[in-house]
């Protein structure tokens, strides 16, 4: 397989991951779920998505589409990049083992039907916090807790964000 090709083979939909993550976890593999727009990657985000994949032995990343983004009403030209496009550069991390597009404003579905061993978000989030209608409340931590999963925080990187990259830009 061309390594092209294996970088596209990591980009699943819901139900090709879901069987993955099954026989994944019927051979003991401690499965890690984030999300996010990824949209201009930056060292930022490498650095959280390497933490929260040293939680366990295989990391899923659900990414907004491009419908998704712009219903978060982030700015006007948001994303920047297309989904396929962010898709293929998460794909290309070599610890992140599967990339799964989603379409809802939230991946409360996905995580869902996923049904993920550890839930990670940066710590602009609680781990603790259970008002879903809180700022800091993760998403799907409910399910994964009643789960036997766990929720977990990672400390971000100061100083990158995309919208300061934008920004940047524009000056």
């Amino acid at each position: 397989m061309s390594r092209l090709n294996y970088l596209k083979a990591k980009i699943v939909d819901a139900r090709e991951a879901q069987l993955l993550i099954n026989s994944w976890k019927f051979k003991g593999d401690k499965v890690v779920f984030t999300n996010g727009c990824f949209d201009i990657l930056h060292q930022g985000h490498v650095v959280y998505l390497a933490k929260a994949a040293e939680m366990g032995d295989k990391m899923i990343v659900a990414l907004n589409s491009d419908q998704s983004v712009r219903n978060q009403n982030k700015s006007p030209e948001r994303p920047i990049n297309p989904e396929d496009s962010r898709a293929i550069v998460l794909a290309g991390l070599g610890f992140i083992d599967l990339v799964v597009i989603f379409d809802a404003e939230t991946p409360k579905e996905i995580i869902e039907f996923l049904n993920p061993d550890v839930l990670v978000k940066g710590a602009d989030y609680d781990a603790n916090e259970t008002d879903p209608n809180s700022k800091k409340y993760i998403v799907g931590s409910d399910f994964v807790r009643k789960n036997n999963g766990i929720v977990q925080v990672v400390e971000l990187e100061q100083g990158f964000s995309t919208t300061s990259i934008i920004e940047k830009m524009k000056k």
